[in-house]
């Protein structure tokens, strides 16, 4: 019999870098605080698509205590030194008020391919997200068996996470604007669902060797086998303005995972269904994020957040307890109780507006929020 999955986890989060003065995106990070943060931080900080933007990456984590000393670690570091320079980072996927056409792509070799592939669709990526890995051992099968399966949870996991409702200096009217301009790249959404590891790897070889992508790292589904680690990434979250959010969701999506094989060790699995009604769950989540429910297809009606989250948590009890994460999943009644950053940053900003501000202004008290929030962390 193979070896029990190790459910080691790894968070990634990407950040805005904002200028303090004027709360607006910098234009471009100087290459120096790069320099500094990976001399402090040592291979846990990149840069990514974006000039302005940041990414952090937690190691291989046993738990999430671990990755959230990890976490605490990386956010008050890039902190601390952006603030060196007079720039602060925001765990936030979209910026208030910030123009893209203000932007320019990261002068790396995989960027510019990117950019001269794609176009448009790619200058307009002014997001960030929060991914998160967790470890499944080397059972290439079982990481296809749990893709089918996991696909299902994404749109929970994503109205959870929201943080994205402006984009230009304009309420969306959607609590995840991030997933309006990140679906306009090619290769995301709801994956396909694979019989076997080995299709799957068909699929990927077709695109490779037609010369339509070098390997699967240009897979950018929400979810998805990683190319270079023994994991399952999911990709669908927003990135979450306050630390302790970010936990619980990595620590629900590493639950969910453990229950689902725990099913499969007993000869269960979840239903899989098809991407049409996912992708409708999808689109809710992103919608209203956690304010009008989702569709339970079992009883084939709309049910609210909170009877949803309760389900899932019961689900999970004796996994959240084996994997030493129960406060996290515990915190979650928290988000659903008292909204998610999109929920704050909306609140901030009508707020301002009914004190007499004007909307430059109220926008730049979302910023301010924000950057307070990220900088929040929790003594570990």
């Amino acid at each position: 019999m193979a070896a029990a999955p190790p459910f080691t986890i790894g968070i990634e989060e990407e950040y805005l870098l904002v200028d303090r003065e004027t709360r607006a995106v910098t234009d471009e990070a100087p290459e120096a605080l790069f320099e500094v943060c990976e001399k402090r931080l040592k291979g846990r900080v990149a840069h990514e698509f974006l000039s302005s933007q940041i990414e952090v990456g937690t190691n291989v984590c046993t738990g999430i205590g671990e990755a959230r000393a990890q976490l605490a670690e990386l956010r008050s570091t890039i902190a601390e030194v952006a603030g060196e320079h007079g720039l602060a980072p925001i765990a936030a996927s979209t910026h208030p008020f910030s123009l893209w056409e203000a932007q320019h792509h990261t002068d790396r070799e995989r960027y510019n391919e990117i950019a001269r592939d794609i176009q448009a669709p790619v200058r307009r990526l002014m997001i960030c997200g929060m991914h998160v890995h967790v470890g499944l051992g080397d059972d290439d099968e079982l990481r296809i068996d749990l893709l089918n399966q996991i696909s299902y949870f994404l749109p929970h996991l994503l109205a959870l996470s929201t943080s994205s409702p402006f984009w230009r200096g304009l309420d969306t009217g959607l609590k995840s604007y991030r997933l309006s301009v990140f679906d306009e790249m090619p290769r995301t959404g709801i994956p396909n669902r694979f019989q076997s590891f080995s299709e799957y790897q068909r699929h990927v070889d077709v695109l490779v060797k037609a010369g339509l992508i070098e390997d699967a790292t240009k897979l950018w589904w929400d979810v998805r086998p990683s190319a270079r680690f023994p994991t399952l990434e999911m990709r669908i979250t927003d990135v979450c303005p306050l630390m302790e959010d970010a936990l619980s969701i990595a620590a629900l999506f590493a639950c969910i995972l453990r229950m689902l094989y725990r099913l499969k060790m007993e000869n269960q699995r979840w239903r899989i269904y098809s991407p049409m009604l996912l992708e409708e769950n999808r689109w809710r989540a992103q919608r209203y994020g956690l304010d009008e429910g989702l569709v339970d297809f079992g009883k084939g009606e709309v049910v609210p957040f909170g009877e949803l989250l309760d389900e899932i948590t019961c689900l999970i009890a004796e996994d959240a307890e084996a994997l030493g994460c129960t406060p996290q999943i515990a915190h979650l009644k928290t988000i659903q109780a008292r909204g998610t950053g999109a929920h704050r940053q909306l609140a901030v900003y009508a707020e301002a507006l009914a004190a007499g501000a004007g909307r430059d202004a109220a926008l730049a008290a979302v910023v301010d929020r924000l950057i307070v929030e990220t900088a929040q962390v929790p003594e570990t």
